[in-house]
């Protein structure tokens, strides 16, 4: 997949509508190897296997949602993004297009006339795409699942109905890092689920790299889809020279090695990242905006710079800005420049810091940490059975029902009829007095 995401593609912006449908046409290409699987194939078909739950990634496909019913336990999705329409419809009805952010994350609310103009047909786009997936995925769900619905003697139901069977949603998500939707009661939010409570110890260079900055250090990755060194020469030639005036120190995560790199840069090709922002020497982490990294900046309280290059990346870096945590640097011919000004300004300026701590504070607020609350709903859908008593009503209302059309057109029947009835015995009564007035005469 990582020859589909270049940094190259995105600054000739050849990154576009072509390549979002082929993210979608991998991901389900994805889920068809999983369950076309020899030892999967082999697990669905053995009879003395037994869950007591399915938990699942959603990752724009449900195809998963067989192997609940295969082994006759509750269905959880576990979802890497912000709460959105495809996944919150699963269990509830999509967000509403003039107050939420949507997959893309173009704005931030509150919108204008536009910009719900705009985020209402990338809702209709993401629908319209949805019912083309549709077919290719009821496909493979049929071809995948048939062998063991027949070897378990059970019939094989559609897709389409086990689509909405999920008992819950684990969302990685906070409202410290999000907007405050309102959720059904089967969506949990546990970001920061995977953030160990106390961190590891760093490896020994990297400790000595961080305590021995005079001046702090900034930590650069743009996590592990999109290979750094997809970036153009001139990029990179011009990142390293800005970063050689810096005075501070630099951690670049890098796939490739250089020579005459300054002083004061170390590029690593793996980095310990939840242990960097741990240290109190980590003063900037410039990110491509993935949910778990700008979760952890937010559990150690470390503002940011975000550069995202596609998905949710950017809904998760306008969040950030919006929220007055960090800048966003666009990539393009000008990225070192731009990227020298926004660290000058958020390391100078110290509202981005109190505002992290901030936002870091209300993020460990809870009453139990998100491990924690993971665990008891997981053993909550298992002792009770698929928690059928958290499934919204909404999930069952057809659109021109929660749209109130039904009750709209008979009022304006009742209201037309009323008109009409009244029209007719007005006209009655009219033409009954002059006819008496004309026998009078």
């Amino acid at each position: 997949m990582n020859s589909m995401f270049t940094i190259e593609k995105l600054i000739d912006n050849t990154f576009a509508l072509k390549e979002m449908f082929s993210i979608l046409k991998s991901f389900i290409d994805t889920a068809n190897d999983t369950v076309s699987n020899t030892e999967v194939q082999q697990l669905m078909l053995d009879p003395q296997t037994h869950f007591d739950v399915v938990i699942a990634e959603w990752m724009l496909t449900e195809i998963f949602s067989g192997f609940s019913t295969i082994f006759n336990c509750p269905l959880i999705w576990s979802s890497s993004m912000e709460p959105h329409s495809p996944i919150l419809q699963l269990i509830d009805e999509m967000v509403h297009p003039a107050y939420s952010s949507n997959m893309l994350g173009l704005f931030e609310p509150p919108y204008n006339f536009f910009q719900r103009a705009i985020n209402t047909l990338i809702e209709i786009g993401l629908k319209v795409a949805k019912w083309f997936s549709a077919l290719i995925e009821e496909q493979i769900y049929k071809e995948a699942f048939a062998a063991a619905f027949k070897a378990k003697d059970l019939v094989q139901p559609s897709l389409e109905e086990l689509r909405y069977s999920a008992a819950l949603v684990l969302g990685n998500s906070h409202v410290s890092s999000g907007a405050p939707l309102k959720l059904p009661q089967n969506y949990k939010a546990i970001g920061g689920y995977h953030i160990d409570e106390q961190s590891k110890p760093l490896p020994k260079e990297f400790k000595n790299i961080l305590d021995n900055s005079k001046h702090g250090v900034i930590y650069f990755s743009l996590g592990s889809i999109v290979p750094s060194k997809s970036m153009p020469a001139e990029i990179k030639n011009g990142l390293f020279e800005m970063f050689r005036n810096l005075k501070y120190t630099v951690i670049w995560k890098f796939e490739d090695e250089f020579q005459n790199v300054p002083d004061n840069v170390h590029i690593v090709k793996w980095a310990p990242q939840q242990s960097i922002l741990a240290h109190p020497n980590c003063i900037l982490f410039i990110t491509h905006g993935g949910l778990l990294s700008t979760t952890e900046t937010l559990h150690h309280g470390v503002p940011i710079i975000g550069m995202p290059i596609f998905g949710d990346q950017a809904m998760n870096v306008k969040k950030a800005v919006h929220k007055g945590i960090g800048l966003e640097v666009k990539f393009d011919s000008d990225t070192p420049k731009n990227l020298k000004a926004a660290i000058n300004e958020v390391l100078s300026n110290q509202k981005y810091r109190d505002r992290v701590k901030e936002l870091s504070l209300i993020y460990h607020d809870r009453p139990v940490s998100p491990g924690a609350e993971l665990v008891h709903w997981v053993e909550h859908v298992v002792k009770t059975k698929g928690a059928l008593h958290l499934r919204s009503p909404a999930l069952h209302v057809p659109l021109y029902q929660k749209l109130l059309l039904d009750i709209i057109f008979v009022s304006l029947l009742l209201f037309l009829g009323f008109v009409f009835f009244v029209k007719f015995m007005l006209t009655r009564y009219l033409k009954k007095k002059t006819d008496i007035r004309k026998k009078t005469l």
